[in-house]
Order: C-alpha cells, then structure tokens, then sequence
C-alpha cells in the first residue's frame, strides 16, 4: 500500500478534501501518463474516497431533514411520501 493511502486511512479528511484528492486523481487517470499498476492503485484511492465523501453527504442530509421537523417533533412529509429536506445552499442564503 502506498504511503498516500496509509495517510488517508489514518487520518479521516473532510469532505473537501477527499473531494479535491478525487479531482487530483481524476487529472491524473485522465492525463495518461500512470502507467497500469499507479492505475489501479489510484482507482483503488478514489473507490475509497467515494465511498468517504458519499458517507459524509448522506450524513449531512439526515442531520439537515432533522433540522427541519415541524415543531410536533414529527418529520414533514412531501407529496412524494418522502421526508422534506431542506437545499443546503438555501439554508445559509442571507
């Protein structure tokens, strides 16, 4: 295992940066000049990371969707019978 991946499994990086290390490795996958084993190597990194930064952001949706519980305690409920939640963006909009 590569000392990159060592580091990451250690220490957990936040959202941004797991995201920014996964445009690093699709620039350099894109670029063509790994050869196969750095390849699968970086793959190997990024599955990861996804797996990391899908992990954070499902997180973040339910502790949004318990922000926005009506003042019953009970979840508010769409037309499509699925919790409403709230757009992140909008919920720091000024």
């Amino acid at each position: 295992m590569n000392n990159h991946l060592e580091s990451i499994e250690a220490n957990p990086l936040s959202f941004e940066k797991a995201f920014a290390r996964l445009e690093e490795i699709l620039e350099k996958l894109n670029s063509g000049t790994v050869n196969l084993d750095e390849s699968l190597e970086l793959y190997e990194e990024a599955d990861r990371l996804i797996t990391t930064c899908s992990k954070r952001l499902n997180d973040a949706d339910r502790k949004i969707e318990m922000l926005i519980k009506n003042r019953n305690g009970d979840v508010t409920i769409g037309n499509d019978d699925k919790p409403l939640v709230q757009d992140f963006a909008k919920s720091f909009a000024v």
